[in-house]
């Protein structure tokens, strides 16, 4: 939808193409799509992957969405290798294609595809735990330029959302979103931060924002990852509901 011009997803759009002049130029890019899950974490490794029009029912223009970028099979064998350091099961796929939790964001962002890019899955379960200490295996990514992305939503309650983009006053949809902003953001020791995202059922509307958390657990691995803070980078609305971003 944001890529075919839809207006409801007009302040997403606009976050994401002025993203990268905040950013320096990655030489690679490592997305954890909401879209892609396996029983161990699964990582692309194809030279040059192929689309997957993981989605049904929109306009024919939408499985005409290119995005060549080329993949990363030397990252795609590095992180394999640091999850295997850590004890964490993993294993590498040649044949799945560049899901849109990938390329909708990248093309919004380098729509020239001339970054190695490659995705990472969750893991079947969505253990918000295990989703961390996947994060913590790839800790040592940190100090090199490599863009990690978490590509999922904090809101994701499908019959919620205003396809039409209304946006009315939601006070459960603000009280998850305020709350996941001070739990990334917030001064806290980090072990506390990692408690309240393995524990996110019990914040407030958390079940009504995330009737299934796949869309969430993206965060998880980021925050897992970084070990520190995060600053809020983007708190606006898509689809009419409020939706928060993050930037370590």
């Amino acid at each position: 939808m944001p890529i075919l011009g839809d207006t409801s997803h007009k302040t997403m759009v606009n976050f994401m193409q002025q993203l990268p002049s905040r950013l320096r130029e990655p030489e690679a890019i490592l997305v954890i799509s909401a879209h892609w899950e396996e029983n161990v974490a699964t990582l692309l490794s194809a030279q040059s992957p192929s689309m997957f029009y993981d989605y049904y029912g929109f306009p024919d223009e939408s499985y005409e969405i290119v995005y060549s970028a080329p993949g990363s099979p030397e990252l795609a064998n590095r992180v394999d290798s640091l999850l295997l350091k850590h004890k964490i099961s993993s294993r590498l796929d040649a044949q799945r294609g560049f899901d849109h939790g990938l390329f909708i964001p990248l093309k919004l962002m380098y729509p020239q595809a001339h970054i190695p890019s490659l995705q990472l899955s969750l893991v079947r379960g969505l253990d918000p735990a295990v989703h961390i200490e996947l994060g913590k295996a790839l800790g040592e990514l940190m100090s090199e330029n490599i863009l990690v992305i978490g590509s999922g939503f904090s809101f994701h309650n499908m019959k919620a959302f205003s396809f039409q983009g209304i946006h009315r006053e939601d006070p459960a949809n603000d009280a998850f979103q305020d709350w996941l902003i001070d739990v990334c953001t917030g001064p806290m020791a980090q072990a506390t931060r990692e408690q309240y995202l393995i524990n996110w059922e019990s914040a407030p509307s958390a079940r009504y924002c995330h009737p299934r958390e796949e869309h969430l657990l993206p965060l998880h691995v980021c925050l897992g990852m970084a070990g520190k803070p995060a600053s809020a980078l983007f708190d606006d609305t898509i689809l009419g509901k409020r939706s928060v971003g993050f930037l370590w």
